[in-house]
């Protein structure tokens, strides 16, 4: 990308599209086109299809979805695959079809099979059954990879995709019942420290495994790919480094600061066992993580005490 290329950043409010946002000017690149969803509903063909026309970037660096922890998947499966597909297949066809030079499209680590062998290579997508409790959100992750990679092959299209952990950071959702599992510890967290309480629960055992990557980390990967990769198969985004929730849960309660007990309620669902990416392909390119786990996680608090709206909704 020349630093004067103009680049649109789908989703720029989000945790993923604001962070992407935050590293190309950092980066020096000025010509960041944007929309809010007020301005442009994704999920309109039309509407698409005129500002692809009018606006015709060059790059484009697709970080728009609806997404959600277990709970929301859960609730609103239908929601979730006809939302997330609807507007993936929109904007990678309006790119194609107003000659965008590269698009960037970002999916979830959440696309590989259930049980797939750990740590997971981009090679094992499609190889075994998905995750039941967010399978919707899968599929349509998937397809909107496909897409690209079908586009790559029938078009020679240099379309690509980046597949990442969970992620934490500035702009997360905080909300108590469809936010994920690092923001929702802090709010929990914090508002038992404000409160008093001497203890909080917590779901499943906390034996799951899980990785986190710092959202400015996965920024900083976007945009070097952007620049330095291309190819039909996607790239794991993430750390290599993984730990138990249970692990987790008492490090953001060290960072916050409270100081009582945590209770497990094995009644509630855990999720998948284990989730790692193998992340040796991003490396091989010349790439890797910068923000340690509890840094990162100090600098989210931050980000949630100074985010009141976020915090609250």
């Amino acid at each position: 990308m020349e630093k004067n290329s103009k680049i649109y950043v789908a989703g720029h409010r989000g945790m993923v599209g604001s962070a992407i946002v935050r590293e190309l000017l950092r980066q020096g690149y000025t010509n960041i086109v944007t929309r809010t969803h007020k301005e442009l509903d994704l999920c309109r063909q039309d509407a698409v299809e005129e500002f692809f026309a009018a606006e015709k970037p060059e790059y484009v660096f697709l970080a728009a979805a609806k997404v959600g922890g277990i709970v929301a998947n859960q609730n609103a499966l239908a929601d979730f695959m006809y939302d997330n597909m609807i507007l993936e297949m929109n904007v990678i066809h309006s790119a194609w079809k107003n000659g965008c030079k590269k698009l960037e499209f970002l999916g979830s680590s959440c696309i590989y099979p259930r049980m797939a062998p750990q740590p997971m290579t981009e090679s094992c997508l499609l190889t075994g059954e998905l995750e039941k409790t967010n399978e919707a959100y899968a599929l349509a992750k998937i397809s909107g990879l496909k897409y690209c990679e079908f586009l790559n092959r029938q078009y020679g299209t240099d379309y690509i995709s980046v597949m990442p952990t969970n992620l934490y950071g500035p702009n997360d959702n905080y909300h108590p019942e469809h936010s994920h599992v690092l923001p929702a510890l802090i709010r929990r967290f914090h508002e038992a420290k404000v409160s008093g309480a001497s203890e909080v629960t917590c779901w499943g055992d906390g034996s799951p495994l899980r990785e986190f990557l710092y959202v400015d980390d996965l920024a900083n990967l976007c945009v070097f790919l952007m620049n330095n990769y291309s190819g039909d198969e996607t790239v794991n985004a993430g750390t290599g480094k993984e730990l138990s929730i249970k692990e987790l849960t008492e490090l953001v309660a060290k960072v916050v600061g409270f100081n009582g007990t945590i209770k497990w309620d094995t009644s509630r669902p855990n999720g998948t066992p284990r989730k790692l990416l193998d992340v040796s392909k991003a490396a091989a390119l010349g790439w890797t993580y910068k923000t340690e786990l509890e840094d990162g996680i100090r600098l989210a608090y931050q980000d949630f005490l100074t985010n009141p709206v976020r915090a609250e909704r």
